[in-house]
């Protein structure tokens, strides 16, 4: 049997295990802990709920001596601020017994707070691109002690367009390093970076991109439209000790603010809402409350699918069909995590048929359907980009102003306008009385006639 006994901790990182409850490590820990403890450069590909945030914490922090040096010797680069409390939150519960200073920074907070905290030192440093960026540039932070880079869900930051951030950061960092890279799926970008940054990586796949988890009852409704389709969230999340804990992932803030507005129409108090466009303590607050059951259901974007690790959720409801279908993976990652048996609901119109079908295709199977309720309204309510759909083609000459036909670009030019410049008629008439020689040779002919 597999076991943490396995890995020969040190006696401060198995007694913080036993303390935290952990019995045995999960593939993609079992797989990358002697790899990575190696010193290699190593590239992890596992589905997301797998425990990879373990995977390369617990070799990292068995090989990481006290130092009292001020610069980071660990960074770990994550996409989002959510992620980066969680990996603190886990490094510093792996690390209880140990003196080791881990240090989250993250944008949308002052950064002259961000400094000070660098500037007191620490040994793990987890960041997002952007902000450490930053703070390197400002000389508040210091990179050259990096021995070793952990790039987390690799995928989502290049997604996010931060490759140039990245890169920047790269030339920072001492070329000597130890490059660990964890990502939930294999893009043609995340193969450019490995090939351009990596040498020679340990490969580690657990799972091929687009496996669900096998703890994930996964189940799908066709709805009509939008608006039917939040009377059909509102009939499945009615009964409270089935749905008990909830992740609605809607695709954009703007619909996301319009399902949430919708189910508070409904007089659905036990909801919040999450994205991008939401401030830092109110995300945080809001994620606080969904954790402790204050808040049943939570709306949220794709963009937030990566960056959270709540326990329990028991249901994830795709109210729309992800074009992506890496992104429906992903989202249903959520549930099911840790062995706990979780479910997943698929919301899909006519219209979003074929992106439903080829998120079957990335997992070879079938999502299984489920019959509409009888007793859910039918909505004919449409959202603005439903209208555009269902109406009338647009003609893309209507507003177009009638072009003025072109002549061609030579013509011979009037009569009138063939006039040149002759000067005064005096002038001409003088230069035809006196003709001025044209050629030296003329001046030589006029000069022996006139001697004669």
């Amino acid at each position: 049997m597999n076991t943490f006994e396995n890995f020969n901790l040190t006696k401060p990182l198995a007694n913080a295990i036993s303390e935290i409850g952990f019995e045995r490590p999960t593939p993609i820990q079992a797989e990358a802990f002697s790899v990575i403890l190696s010193g290699k450069d190593v590239v992890g590909i596992a589905q997301t709920g797998t425990g990879k945030t373990m995977a390369y914490l617990l070799p990292l922090l068995q090989n990481l001596k006290f130092s009292k040096q001020l610069n980071p010797r660990i960074l770990v680069l994550v996409p989002t601020r959510e992620l980066v409390l969680q990996v603190v939150e886990m490094a510093e519960s792996i690390a209880r017994n140990m003196n080791v200073r881990v240090l989250g920074v993250y944008g949308g907070v002052n950064i002259n707070t961000q400094k000070q905290r660098v500037a007191q030192g620490a040994d793990l440093l987890v960041a997002t691109p952007g902000r450490l960026y930053d703070l390197a540039l400002s000389g508040a932070l210091q990179l050259k002690g990096i021995n070793k880079l952990v790039i987390d869900e690799v995928d989502v930051m290049l997604d996010l367009g931060f490759r140039f951030q990245l890169t920047n950061i790269f030339e920072l960092l001492p070329s000597r390093r130890q490059n660990i890279m964890f990502s939930a799926t294999m893009t043609d970008e995340v193969a450019e970076l490995i090939d351009h940054d990596f040498v020679t990586p340990a490969k580690i796949s657990i799972a091929p991109s687009g496996t669900p988890l096998d703890t994930i009852d996964q189940s799908c409704y066709e709805v009509f439209n939008f608006y039917t389709k939040v009377n059909l969230l509102a009939h499945l999340t009615a009964d409270k000790s089935e749905y008990r804990k909830v992740l609605v992932f809607v695709s954009g803030k703007a619909n996301s603010d319009r399902v949430f507005a919708a189910l508070q129409a409904k007089n659905i108090a036990d909801i919040g809402i999450i994205h991008s466009n939401k401030t830092q303590n109110y995300r945080f607050k809001t994620i606080s409350d969904f954790d402790e059951g204050k808040v049943r259901i939570l709306v949220t974007t794709d963009i937030m699918a990566r960056g959270l690790d709540l326990d329990k959720v028991t249901h994830v409801i795709n109210f729309d069909t992800p074009n992506f279908p890496e992104n429906y993976i992903h989202r249903i990652g959520r549930t099911g995590r840790a062995e706990q048996q979780g479910k997943s609901i698929l919301f899909y119109t006519e219209h979003e048929q074929p992106a439903k079908e080829r998120i079957e295709a990335l997992m070879s199977r079938e999502i299984p359907p489920v019959d509409f309720p009888d007793d859910v309204e039918i909505s004919n309510q449409k959202t603005p980009e439903e209208r555009e759909r269902t109406g009338l083609v647009k003609n893309p000459f209507r507003n177009e102003k009638k072009k003025p036909v072109l002549l061609p670009g030579f013509h011979e030019k009037k009569e009138k306008n063939k006039k040149t410049n002759q000067g005064g008629s005096y002038k001409r008439e003088l230069a035809l009385k006196y003709k001025k020689p044209k050629t030296k040779g003329d001046k030589t002919f006029n000069a022996r006639h006139k001697k004669k």
